[in-house]
């Protein structure tokens, strides 16, 4: 079987909007998942309802990875997982620091996190 990691990991969110925010915007900025780095940051086991496969992210190993240097990456990159990890996790960012110098596909993927994590899906 083929496994299908963004959709274990909005399995895992499913219902909680800011879980759910930040986790697609970490899918969705599509650099994290595809690392091997990033990959040990990752939680995983089986529904205990009816054993569907789910995924989480460990937010805080990843910000303190990215605080210690253990997880290398740009600037940019850096800006969309704290974003997503306050948004699903609570931890702080300083949104001043963090907007400055996102591209337009960022930005537009910050805000639709934002949005999802307020309640408001697409076309609301």
């Amino acid at each position: 079987m083929t496994r299908d990691l963004p959709a274990e990991l909005r399995a895992a969110a499913a219902g909680i909007h800011p879980d759910e925010a930040g986790t697609n915007l970490v899918i969705r900025h599509g650099i994290y998942l595809g690392r091997d780095d990033f990959a040990c940051y990752l939680r995983t086991a089986a529904s205990i309802g009816d054993g569907t496969p789910m995924a989480w992210i460990d937010w805080g190993a990843v910000i303190t990875a990215l605080d210690g240097g253990g997880l290398p990456a740009s600037g940019g990159e850096q800006r969309i997982v704290r974003i997503a990890a306050s948004l699903a996790a609570g931890h702080p960012v300083n949104l001043r620091d963090a907007i400055p110098g996102l591209d337009q596909r960022n930005v537009a993927l910050v805000v639709a996190a934002v949005r999802h994590a307020a309640g408001q899906r697409p076309g609301d």
